[in-house]
């Protein structure tokens, strides 16, 4: 069977149809009429299957999450797709009868999108991280933790430290009750933000 042949006829014609939706889906998201990272479908690596619902919890459940539903569906349609057009060129053919040729062609179907969403799922591992949600820490987030003074004294009007974070470090604005002992190189804590002023209250640790 030629690749035309194998590409329309049962099953490929099904996933033929599927691929084209997603390459029309690609092309508009290339001249930026669909966006692939906010078409309200996609998930968490680390969410629970159990919050999701449809085809969303199954998908999860299958390892496909993490990434945004166009990624993984698009994955996974082309890789059926180029499973079930080999089978369909090489294998099905050798099948006598046409109730033979349907039902192995219904088990290819079945077997490519096995195929596909366990290669998929290998696939997108080292794509999940690019994915990955961060939330934005709030100024509040930091009251609590330790901060060491970048400035040569710290009083009601003038003070920076720094905090240290996971990756990085917060230089941010700071003040304490004079008089105090702080001094470049101290250590102490942070009590309070001023949302005013947009600084931070220190004290000893």
């Amino acid at each position: 069977m030629g690749f035309i042949d194998a590409a329309l006829s049962y099953p490929t014609g099904l996933l033929s149809a599927l691929l084209a939706v997603v390459l029309v889906y690609w092309l508009l998201a290339l001249v930026g009429l669909a966006d692939f990272e906010t078409d309200g479908l996609e998930w968490q690596a680390d969410v629970d299957a159990g919050e999701l619902s449809g085809a969303a919890a199954l998908l999860v459940g299958l390892g496909l999450g993490g990434v945004p539903f166009s990624i993984a569906a698009s994955l996974v349609v082309l890789l059926a797709w180029t499973f079930c057009c080999l089978a369909a060129m090489w294998v099905l053919p050798t099948e006598p009868g046409l109730l033979m040729q349907i039902g192995a062609g219904t088990g290819v179907l079945l077997l490519a999108l096995a195929w596909g969403v366990l290669l998929t799922s290998r696939l997108i591992r080292p794509l999940r991280p690019l994915f990955k949600t961060h939330q934005a820490q709030l100024n509040a987030d930091l009251v609590g933790q330790p901060c060491t003074v970048l400035t040569g004294s710290v009083d009601e009007k003038l003070g920076q430290a720094e905090i240290k974070q996971a990756g990085a470090s917060l230089n941010v604005r700071v003040w304490a009750a004079s008089p105090n002992d702080f001094k470049r190189g101290s250590t102490a804590r942070i009590a309070e933000y001023d949302a005013a002023r947009g600084r931070y209250r220190i004290e000893p640790v």
